[in-house]
């Protein structure tokens, strides 16, 4: 039941998957993007499958620069212009035949797991969000993740960046990850996520590419959803964490969920995982597909019998 659909998003096109389930409908949808360089292929489908077969249609997309989708700059992650394509795709979603415009869920994992937070914060059309693992302070898990002296590497290679961009227009890149941290400075300093995505590029998700432009982490060293968590007033929300989770750090992940506004919230601590478990070990990722999809259900369907 999978369509290949798109859309535009500040004139670029963006392009998706449409998961529907049987019958006839009218579905309530959830629109699903990735992470840090995710492509729509890379782990998302086994979420979007357990989501239709609840009875929930899923639009999962490539953001632009990424994967299917148009973009200059490729493998640049703007969060703010991610975000707006989240803005569009929810527009997008309203078009569809045999789709509900009133029951209109969101979904994110690591990076997009803190937009849906904005998102869910700013568009009053999301009837729900769900937030896996996500990242909520660029600035504290870049100075968490890197040594002292990586960070100070890191900094000069953004201002050394920037400079080139001044000079020349060009964007510079980094690696995503590396297997050898302490000789190779990246984005996220972590083998196993090297490992993780090099495994899912050979396999589901050849679009991948494991580098991202040195402004994304600049940007990312900007992001920050505490001020929109006040916001969100009547929207329910999930989060679920990894326990011991050190890679977009478990503790702050707690403390952003207990800051949400709404009383309508529940909090998921996934034990004996990780944040690259929730990737790899499809056990743990089925289980977390199904508290997904049964929150989803709860708030999509449910309540509205």
């Amino acid at each position: 039941m999978r369509q290949d659909v798109e859309f535009k998003s500040c004139g670029t096109t963006i392009r998706a998957h449409l998961y529907m389930p049987e019958g006839k409908g009218p579905f309530p949808i959830v629109v699903m993007a990735g992470g840090w360089c995710y492509v729509k292929e890379l782990v998302q489908p086994e979420y979007a499958k357990v989501f239709a077969g609840a009875g929930i249609a899923a639009l999962v997309f490539d953001y632009r620069n990424f994967g299917d989708s148009d973009g200059d700059i490729r493998q640049h992650l703007d969060p703010w212009a991610q975000i707006e394509d989240y803005y569009n795709a929810i527009s997008y979603a309203e078009t569809l035949p045999n789709i509900r415009k009133d029951r209109i869920g969101i979904w994110g994992i690591s990076y997009s797991g803190g937009h849906v937070l904005v998102v869910g914060a700013t568009d009053p059309r999301v009837r729900c969000i769900v937030s896996n693992i996500p990242v909520v302070d660029g600035y504290l898990t870049m100075k968490s993740v890197h040594s002292a002296l990586a960070f100070r590497d890191l900094q000069q290679l953004i201002l050394d960046d920037r400079r080139h961009r001044l000079a020349t227009g060009e964007y510079g890149y980094m690696p995503m990850s590396s297997e050898t941290p302490a000789q190779d400075l990246s984005t996220w300093p972590f083998p196993e996520v090297t490992s993780a995505f090099v495994k899912f590029k050979n396999t589901v998700a050849p679009n991948h590419e494991h580098r991202n432009t040195i402004a994304s982490t600049e940007m990312l060293m900007s992001y920050d959803v505490s001020p929109f968590l006040g916001r969100i007033l009547n929207v329910p929300t999930f989060m679920s964490v990894a326990e011991g989770d050190d890679i977009t750090l478990w503790e702050k992940e707690i403390e952003v969920f207990n800051r949400i506004a709404t009383p309508k919230k529940q909090l998921q601590v996934c034990e004996d995982t990780s944040h690259m478990t929730l990737y790899s070990n499809m056990s743990r990722l089925e289980f977390l597909a199904q508290k997904g999809k049964t929150f989803l259900v709860e708030q999509l369907i449910t309540r509205f019998a």
